[in-house]
């Protein structure tokens, strides 16, 4: 497809999709002549993801460029494919710094028996976010903690198995990403209602303000 159709089927003006070209998100496409480049599906899906990456996420243009890097590393190893990208994705698009409490998220972990490489992102802002609580005086220990956990253990099954079936490992960690991107607003959304719905359910015979 020419870049006019590129734009049509992914929503992307076609003033943008030059700039993801320029900026290196965007792989070139085949050249037709010195004016002309062919797309493909391929083109299209990495669109959308850079879309949700960039629009949705509001990750900057750089830490967008990490994670699609992390995509093109030639690997047929969907784990470390996925640990990749998805460790590119700070949680709050933040860099990386030493972590004040490593120790009480190590043990943490190791209580929960889950596999979690040294240097994942989220050790780093799990222990920050432990610390920033303890400084306000609502410290937070691992027996709090630890059935919140079990919850997230479940929610990564519901993500993972969205993902069954799919045999192209790039095409797995795209979608894992789309998901990440596109269900944590909607997670948080949820958990917000649910407290909601929580709390009316606790005070529904309480007298009216």
């Amino acid at each position: 497809m020419r870049m006019s159709e590129l734009s049509r089927r992914s929503g992307v003006s076609v003033t943008t999709i030059k700039y993801y070209l320029r900026e290196g998100l965007l792989p070139v496409g085949r050249q037709l002549s010195a004016t002309q480049a062919e797309y493909d599906e391929n083109h299209l899906r990495r669109l959308r993801l850079i879309r949700a990456l960039i629009g949705v996420r509001g990750l900057s243009v750089s830490t967008t460029r990490e994670v699609l890097g992390a995509l093109d590393e030639h690997t047929a190893d969907t784990h470390r494919l996925l640990g990749l990208g998805l460790g590119a994705i700070r949680l709050a698009d933040e860099t990386e710094a030493d972590s004040p409490e490593p120790a009480e998220v190590d043990a943490l972990i190791q209580e929960l028996g889950w596999n979690v490489h040294q240097a994942a992102p989220a050790r780093g802002t799990l222990a920050d976010t432990l610390a920033s609580l303890r400084t306000l005086g609502s410290p937070l220990d691992a027996r709090v903690l630890l059935p919140y956990a079990r919850l997230a253990e479940q929610t990564a099954v519901l993500d993972l198995d969205q993902l069954d079936g799919i045999e192209d490992p790039l095409e797995v960690v795209e979608r894992a990403l789309l998901l990440t991107v596109l269900l944590e607003p909607a997670l948080l959304a949820l958990r917000r209602m649910a407290q909601e719905n929580e709390s009316a359910r606790r005070h529904e015979d309480a007298p009216d303000s």
